[in-house]
């Protein structure tokens, strides 16, 4: 079976209670800026600021960006006035906080034995740090990123949103080129794992002993137990038990809002004059992908949209946008410009679905193609064309990079 794992860091892959890692950490921090500003300030402006990662909805802000504005002008300082004792602490005074954690043998061995098994593996953590404070939590689990090729580590510097928003794994499954078949997220938290994977409708197996209760409003994980129970679980259930189901409004929400902020992150990491190169000579570039993308988002999806909301039952005509790739020759148009347009266009279409109530997404219309339709079906379409298109660019990323890699 093709298994995709989404496994969290913290009390999952390594003892660390945030409880005491926490203070721990702000104390730590604040002494090593306590030139500079009062350590109590420290604590307090960096919660206020780790609380605006969490909110932030928008596809073309990273968690950093969201971060940064909330955390240096409060402390009355310039980020490059205190960036270098940031980055000492993480270097020199971080390493320490060790100590408080502690290396589960099983995390290891689940791990082997998962990688022996061909899954695919994600490290879905918070990414509320720096990347450098995510490696060095994985070194300490025993897990170190150089033996251990996980596909995906997410830190504050490149992702876009935080658990448990559902979008945070759909921009994680779109980083991952939204592999097709089964998925699973493992974790501890009822909230950030549990809540957070069901809303975009991944199943979920809970690490819990049975000592703590799921909040009112939570549905029972798919199973639950220790690291231990995890693969004799995976081989005696029927497959299907891992399939996701992105059928929701809040999963179809999270897929438009993920799959922007993941197109964004790999195409801001892929050196742009390779963006006009084909992986196959009848295939499209990402400077055509995101030309598409743009004009599909500007022309079909959001002018679709209002006239749902706007008129009752309206005729909704169908259109080949494939064939605009030639016709308004996509090749030769700027491809910074087509993406940050695409962002921007998808972020007006974000706006309107969240004005949705519960029963605009039963208002009706008439498609030339589909016939008799409404605007839940139209949102899923929007959806699934997202995770169509960021599994293309993923795998156009990679087939690039590999031939210029034989090339070098």
């Amino acid at each position: 079976m093709t298994l995709t794992l989404l496994i969290d860091l913290d009390d999952t892959l390594l003892g660390n209670s945030m409880d005491t890692f926490i203070p721990a950490y702000l104390s730590a921090l604040g002494k090593t800026l306590a030139d500079h500003i009062l350590p109590e300030k420290t604590a307090q402006t960096l919660m206020v600021a780790t609380q605006q990662m969490f909110a932030n909805t928008c596809p073309s802000q990273t968690l950093e960006e969201a971060f940064d504005p909330h955390f240096y002008p409060s402390l009355g300082v310039e980020k490059s006035q205190i960036q270098g004792s940031i980055e000492k602490f993480y270097e020199e005074i971080f390493p320490s906080l060790e100590s408080l954690t502690q290396p589960l043998p099983q995390a290891v061995s689940f791990i082997e034995a998962a990688i022996e098994r061909g899954y695919r593996i994600g490290i879905a953590t918070n990414p509320l740090f720096p990347r450098t404070a995510i490696l060095q939590r994985l070194e300490w689990a025993g897990l170190s990123p150089e033996k251990y090729q996980f596909e995906l580590i997410p830190s504050y510097e490149d992702f876009h949103f935080a658990k448990p928003n559902p979008a945070y794994f759909a921009e994680f499954l779109g980083r991952m080129g939204w592999p097709e078949g089964s998925v699973l997220m493992i974790g501890n938290d009822p909230d950030h794992d549990v809540r957070g994977a069901q809303g975009i409708g991944i199943p979920v197996f809970w690490i819990s002993d049975g000592s703590v209760e799921l909040p009112k409003g939570v549905l029972p994980p798919n199973n639950s137990g220790s690291l231990e129970d995890i693969l004799p679980w995976i081989d005696n259930v029927a497959p299907e038990e891992f399939d996701p189901n992105y059928d929701s409004t809040s999963a179809m929400t999270a897929i438009l809002r993920g799959c922007a902020a993941a197109l964004n992150s790999m195409a801001n990491a892929f050196p742009i004059h390779l963006w006009n190169e084909c992986p196959e000579p009848d295939e499209w570039c990402l400077t055509a992908v995101f030309c598409h993308l743009r004009d599909v988002e500007r022309e079909i999806n959001f002018p679709r949209l209002q006239a749902i909301t706007g008129e009752n039952n309206p005729f909704i005509i169908g259109i080949d946008s494939d064939a605009w790739a030639d016709e308004r020759e996509y090749r030769d148009q700027d491809a910074i410009t087509a993406l940050e347009d695409f962002i921007s266009a998808r972020g007006k279409t974000l706006e309107l679905i969240d004005q949705f109530k519960e029963s605009d997404w039963q208002r009706p219309a008439q498609h030339a193609i589909f016939g008799p339709t409404n605007l839940k079906e139209l949102v899923g379409i929007m959806a699934a064309h997202d995770r169509l298109h960021t599994c293309q660019v993923y795998e156009t990323i990679n087939t690039i990079r590999e031939s210029v890699e034989r090339e070098i």
